[in-house]
């Protein structure tokens, strides 16, 4: 007997495109994100934690959205995901990075604040963007 090996399953091209909800959803985060990143920078309040918690919260963020990255095939999707993956990424390194200087963190704040706003409008794209391509139908042989 020889084993049989099961088919490799068809990554799907999208995860968002073609359900509103999702780009929607995104879109929301993302402009609320971009008004408290905005509103530290307003307010002139530039510290950031640097407690375990924080750490590790940004570190599980960043592994979550690298993967999906990895999974998503359409260039709107992977733009969406790149940009949150950058801002978690910042975060990360200024949760580790007590010793920041000062300019730093408020540089690191405006460009968090601007990358939250790109995302929104990203994620506004996706959910206004056509459903899934039809061209991808299956054959009966």
């Amino acid at each position: 007997m020889t084993p049989t090996t099961k088919p490799r399953r068809a990554k799907p091209a999208h995860l968002m495109c073609g359900m509103p909800l999702w780009g929607v959803a995104g879109a929301m985060v993302c402009s609320y994100l971009a008004y408290v990143s905005y509103a530290h920078v307003r307010q002139g309040e530039f510290s950031w934690s640097h407690d375990l918690l924080s750490i590790v919260t940004y570190a599980v963020w960043v592994l979550l959205i690298a993967g999906l990255i990895s999974e998503t095939r359409c260039l709107r999707e992977r733009l969406f995901f790149v940009l949150v993956f950058a801002n978690f990424t910042l975060g990360f390194v200024l949760a580790v990075w007590a010793e920041a200087p000062f300019e730093m963190v408020h540089k690191v704040r405006e460009i968090s604040s601007a990358l939250w706003a790109l995302a929104a409008i990203a994620s506004l794209v996706i959910a206004l963007s056509p459903g899934r391509a039809t061209s991808e139908k299956k054959v009966d042989v």
